[in-house]
């Protein structure tokens, strides 16, 4: 058995399927309406060029980033396409509780049937502070002990399988498989196939014992990938949901018109980045100010280190880069998520790479 939609069809020039990681950006200068407005359009360009899949990620307390409610967002999405697989990358697990999740995303399904994935982190997807004013407590449970519990709890809610005498034994995750047991009920032959996402080797070797598919974040840690989806796929067991390992990867990657233009917009996202590294997160700045800004040494060595990690250029720049990158870690899924100022960058960025690669175009 294979997990809907781990397989993507590879069109085009591509060797793996392109996905879409969306952080929902919000630029100086423009509102969380304008940012939500550009996801639609690059979601419907995802689709429209055969991208496999669009994921939304969590993040919280962070200007730049209006991305705080995957499921409302995912919701949204969902209306305005048709085909395009739509997921989180992630939900962060230990800020919710698991029939929450397991209730909204059963929700996402019965909305998009068939096209839902559960992407799940275990990292707060913010500061520390604002992690215990989600969880309305002051210990952070997002430890290791913590979030295989909470896994295995959500997998049971989705499935509806407690044993008897569990304390959740009757209690049931609506949407969910309870309505197809039901006098007159008709199962849904789908519910969303659960992800474990990671920057580590400690989702990456959970993945592997239950059988799950795996994405790992290349683009915020890149030192570790290698030794990430080694850990995967050397301590991966089949399960019934998964055959063999699955392994995608997100990538930051910016293509633009010409070369000096992709520079200038990933030096404004480097400056994005080491100001929410340093505790001064703020909306995303416009490359114009960005090339003002003064950096003195220590701030230069994380700016080229940072935007090292950055798949840039022209288009075919960032395809040679893709591809490198590809046959350097053997991902299955190349998941590409873009930062730049304006929305209508972002986009051109995904058409270029679409050309690239000679994706379909309809």
């Amino acid at each position: 058995m294979v997990v809907d939609g781990v397989r993507g069809v590879v069109q085009g020039a591509a060797p793996v399927p392109l996905s879409v990681l969306d952080l929902v950006t919000v630029g100086a200068g423009s509102t969380a309406s304008d940012a939500l407005r550009t996801s639609v359009g690059m979601a419907r360009l995802a689709e429209a060029r055969g991208f496999h899949r669009y994921w939304v990620a969590e993040h919280h307390s962070m200007p730049g980033v209006a991305s705080s409610s995957p499921a409302v967002i995912l919701a949204h999405l969902a209306a305005h396409t048709e085909r395009i697989r739509l997921g989180s990358g992630g939900v962060m697990l230990p800020n919710h509780a698991p029939l929450v999740i397991a209730e909204q995303f059963g929700t996402l399904e019965a909305l998009a049937p068939g096209r839902i994935d559960l992407g799940l982190g275990r990292a707060p997807g913010t500061d520390g502070a604002t992690a215990a004013a989600l969880r309305r407590s002051d210990t952070l449970r997002e430890g290791a002990d913590d979030f295989p519990e909470q896994l295995a709890e959500l997998i049971r809610f989705l499935d509806d399988d407690f044993p008897d005498g569990h304390p959740y034994a009757r209690i049931h995750a609506i949407p969910g498989p309870v309505q197809g047991s039901a006098a007159g009920g008709v199962q849904s032959p789908h519910r969303p196939p659960v992800w474990l996402l990671g920057s580590s080797g400690f989702s990456a070797r959970l993945a592997a014992t239950l059988g799950l598919p795996f994405a790992f974040a290349h683009h915020f840690s890149a030192q570790n990938t290698i030794p990430a989806l080694d850990l995967y796929r050397e301590s991966f067991r089949p399960s019934a949901v998964l055959d063999e390992p699955y392994a995608l990867i997100g990538v930051s990657a910016l293509a633009a018109d010409d070369e000096r233009d992709a520079a200038r917009q990933v030096r404004a996202a480097a400056l994005s980045m080491l100001r929410l590294r340093t505790g001064r997160p703020g909306l995303f700045p416009d490359p114009a100010d960005a090339e003002k800004h003064r950096f003195n040494a220590a701030e230069e060595d994380f700016v080229r280190s940072w935007s090292a990690n950055v798949v840039h250029g022209t288009a075919d720049e960032v395809r040679a880069g893709l591809d490198a990158l590809h046959k350097r870690t053997g991902a299955d899924e190349l998941m590409l998520t873009t930062h730049s100022h304006r929305g209508e960058q972002r986009l051109r960025s995904y058409e270029l790479i679409a050309d690239a690669y000679g994706l379909p175009t309809a």
